[in-house]
């Protein structure tokens, strides 16, 4: 058996998607593939190696999920450089995230992104005018609740890192017309500044948009 309680440098083992499904079966609250994790399902494929598995659920949700783990999984949200377990969180924490760690196991096995909702539709988050109904927001995908690729896409634009990059390489060819034009409408208005959104503003130019053009004064 493994350590009983993880630390921020335990290790990851991903699970792979029916390995997730099990683990949350019990959990009768709505949850979908996140992230890495949607991108691939939705691909039909791996799209690079990961290291680790993501799902989201939302605020009112969490709780439920958490309740419903099987016996020796644990939750657990990064504070700093510090980790709470989920049984000592104060009532008005804020968080956007929680660990499972299978003690099992001795290692980390999903990130359970925290997301905002309505009943009837996903709300991003960082921008509540930013809302789609829950059809349209977490897709079927091979019997799978998936979320779909532009949202994961809108959530990766604010900072994206250089493996973001080699996703949206593959993914934003990959989307429909009527996708890909609610994530361009979606960063621009949401992330106006972010390096994806240079692309939509200039695409002629991408190495710089109107917004970060330098002026230059008369005469110069």
């Amino acid at each position: 058996m493994g350590d009983l309680a993880p630390n921020p440098a335990t290790r990851w083992e991903r699970l792979d998607t029916g390995a997730v499904a099990d683990l949350l079966a019990r959990a009768s609250v709505r949850w979908w593939l996140a992230g890495g994790t949607a991108f691939d399902q939705w691909m039909g494929a791996p799209l690079r190696e990961r290291t680790k598995s993501t799902v989201s659920t939302t605020v009112a949700s969490i709780g439920q999920l958490v309740a419903a783990l099987p016996a020796g999984v644990t939750a657990w949200v990064r504070d700093g450089e510090q980790l709470i377990a989920w049984a000592d969180l104060p009532d008005d924490a804020d968080y956007l995230a929680v660990r499972l760690f299978d003690v099992e196991r001795g290692a980390w096995v999903l990130q359970v992104n925290v997301e905002d909702a309505t009943e009837d539709r996903w709300v991003y988050r960082r921008d509540a005018r930013l809302q789609l109904p829950w059809d349209r927001a977490v897709l079927d995908v091979g019997g799978l609740p998936t979320g779909a690729p532009e949202v994961q896409l809108v959530w990766k634009a604010l900072r994206p890192k250089p493996e973001d990059e080699a996703d949206k390489d593959i993914v934003l060819p990959a989307l429909s017309e009527e996708a890909r034009a609610w994530w361009e409408r979606a960063i621009l208005s949401i992330h106006p500044h972010s390096t994806w959104s240079i692309h939509v503003r200039s695409p002629l130019a991408p190495a710089k948009a109107s917004w970060n053009r330098s002026t230059r004064r008369p005469g110069t």
